[in-house]
C-alpha cells in the first residue's frame, strides 16, 4: 500500500502542509494567510520530499484526488524559489480535482485560484454558481467572497460577507484577521 499512487498523494500533501506550520501563526499568534506567509519560514527539506513522493506517485498514471491536492501546494511552494505563484496551474488542477472530488472546499479553492488567475469578477463568477442552500454554513466560501466583493470595491455586499464568515470562524485569531480585514 505505500507504494500506491493516492498513498503517496497523501503524503506529500501532509508534507506541503506541515512545511508551512511555522508560518502560519505570527509570533504573536496573529493568523497568516498563505498568500502573505513569509516562505522563507517554510521548511525547504520538507518540501523537497513532499515533491519526491509526488512525483513518484505521478509516475504511477494514476492520477486522484490528493496528488492533484499535493499538486496545488506544490505550485504554491514553488513561491520559495520562484517568489510567485502560477496562477493559471493551480486553476489548472483545481478544475481537474472538480472532475474527480466537487467538494465545497475545492469549487471555494477554484474561485480563489480564478480571482488570481482572471480577477475578482470571475472569481465571483464560480462562487455565484455554487448552490446557495450548500453554502449558508460554510466559512470559507463566505472569506472568499468578503474578499473579492472588497477588491471590486462592493463595500456593504462585502461587509455583509465579512459578517458571515466572522460569524461562522471558530478560531479566534482568524476570527481577529477577517474583523481586521472588514474594517
Amino acid at each position: 500500500m505505500p507504494e500506491e499512487a493516492e498513498v503517496r498523494g497523501l503524503l506529500a500533501l501532509m508534507l506541503h502542509c506541515e512545511a508551512r506550520r511555522a508560518a502560519r501563526r505570527g509570533p504573536d499568534g496573529r493568523f497568516v494567510p498563505l498568500a502573505e506567509q513569509d516562505c522563507q519560514q517554510w521548511s525547504l527539506p520538507l518540501i523537497e520530499e513532499a515533491e519526491r513522493h509526488l512525483a513518484k506517485a505521478s509516475s504511477r498514471g494514476r492520477v486522484g484526488r490528493f496528488q492533484l491536492e499535493a499538486a496545488i501546494q506544490s505550485v504554491h511552494a514553488e513561491r520559495l524559489r520562484s517568489g510567485r505563484i502560477d496562477w493559471v496551474a493551480v486553476t489548472f488542477f483545481y478544475e481537474q480535482l472538480i472532475r474527480i472530488s466537487p467538494t465545497l472546499g475545492t469549487q471555494t479553492g477554484y474561485a480563489a485560484a480564478v480571482a488570481e488567475a482572471k480577477g475578482p469578477e470571475a472569481g465571483l463568477a464560480v462562487l455565484d454558481g455554487i448552490d446557495p442552500n450548500d453554502v449558508s454554513a460554510y466559512q470559507p466560501y463566505w472569506a472568499v467572497r468578503a474578499h473579492l466583493l472588497q477588491r471590486l470595491g462592493k463595500t456593504s455586499e462585502a461587509m455583509e460577507a465579512f459578517d458571515r464568515a466572522i460569524g461562522l470562524t471558530e478560531d479566534p485569531a482568524v476570527r481577529k484577521f477577517l474583523l481586521q480585514k472588514r474594517g
